[in-house]
């Protein structure tokens, strides 16, 4: 054991340990929950529902609150890149990709050319 504290591998033994071991249980609890669930079921409408809610939330929070280097960034591109992926997202018929990469897209030219 003591070699294993002097080798440099407690840390990392640590992190899966504390880390990884206690969330992945409760992942691989609800894939297997999750099989006898059916997709169009009211409960797995009302959990995606929850997840969609908790996401606008966090985009909203990082659009009107921002924190670190996003503060830099004006509120109006902020907002605009919101409005570019929902565009993005409906026009490449619900492409999340498309949605996620056009806000991204808008929102590093927008920092770049207001900032530098």
């Amino acid at each position: 054991m003591s070699e294993l504290m002097h080798s440099g591998l407690a840390p990392y033994l640590l992190i899966i340990f504390a880390g990884f071991l206690p969330t992945d249980f409760w992942r691989w609890t609800a894939v297997i929950a999750g099989r006898k669930l059916e997709e169009d079921s009211e409960l797995m409408t009302f959990i995606r529902g929850v997840a969609n809610a908790m996401v606008a939330g966090v985009i909203m929070r990082l659009i009107i609150f921002p924190s670190g280097e996003l503060l830099a960034v004006p509120l109006f591109l902020r907002a605009g890149c919101v409005v570019v992926a929902f565009a993005a997202y409906f026009l490449c018929r619900r492409s999340m990709l498309a949605g996620v990469i056009a806000g991204e897209a808008v929102l590093i030219a927008g920092a770049y050319y207001l900032l530098h």
